[in-house]
């Protein structure tokens, strides 16, 4: 493989991740948010970012509408085009279990690749943003299906708009506190520790189906959310905040 810099976007939901791929790793990585770009433009990202790359390249769920105003402003930034991710039947290692991969999110498909280069055995994906996705790859890199629900603060929302006497929530503490701790005595953080119980209750079924199925199953979780997860799990799970940047990396590297 030959050496590449290389400028990669996780477009999510609330917020676009990049990382700059150079020297065989990404050694800097940023974020704004997508209200951010909505309130003042993408000014607030293209200073951030480098000028001199070799390639572009993108993960994005956020729609075509954002893809076309990001791929102009990293063509004047930059001087190169975007190449956009996008699932496939079986690439990079990752074999997609979906009967139309296409109709998969390609953060999903991304962050499955990022795992897979790192772990070659049995793996559980989570990713715990906007929503919650979980999804199971075999040792051969076998995609076998996967999960999605809502993200803690989507759960949140749905109780406020379709409840009379639950309010707005506040923000979402770092550390939701563990053991009795999920008893909350106030409104507000029982919503949100129902919402952390109900999404590692999730990932813990998962991981207990797949272990009874001879699966030796590592989990590895990322996303904005991810770190709150991490501590109701413990040591039963692994934290790749960058896991969808990583599979970029993989794939730019790849093909070099």
């Amino acid at each position: 493989m030959s050496e590449v810099r290389a400028l990669l976007f996780d477009v999510g939901n609330t917020r676009l991740k990049w990382g700059l791929l150079e020297s065989g790793r990404i050694n800097r990585t940023g974020s704004v948010t997508r209200s951010k770009i909505h309130d003042s433009g993408f000014a607030s990202l293209v200073t951030r970012l480098p000028r001199r790359v070799d390639r572009v390249i993108a993960s994005n769920v956020a729609g075509a509408s954002l893809a076309t105003r990001l791929s102009g402003v990293i063509g004047i930034h930059c001087g190169c085009d975007i190449h956009f991710a996008h699932c496939e039947k079986q690439a990079y290692g990752v074999t997609n279990g979906y009967r139309q991969p296409r109709r998969m999110g390609v953060d999903r498909w991304v962050a499955m690749i990022g795992a897979r280069s790192e772990f070659r055995g049995a793996i559980c994906i989570v990713d715990a943003g906007t929503a919650v996705t979980i999804d199971a790859l075999d040792k051969n890199g076998v995609h076998q299906g996967g999960q999605i629900l809502p993200g803690l603060a989507l759960m949140g929302r749905a109780l406020r708009s379709d409840t009379s006497d639950i309010s707005a929530a506040k923000r979402l503490p770092r550390d939701p506190g563990r053991g009795m701790a999920m008893f909350a005595n106030n409104t507000d953080r029982a919503v949100q520790s129902g919402a952390i119980n109900a999404v590692c209750g999730a990932i813990e079924r998962a991981a207990k189906v797949l272990r009874a199925e001879g699966y030796r199953t590592k989990i590895v979780l990322t996303g904005g959310d991810a770190s709150r997860i991490l501590k109701q799990l413990g040591d039963k799970a692994l934290h790749r905040p960058n896991l969808v940047l990583q599979g970029l990396a993989f794939m730019v590297q790849s093909e070099s």
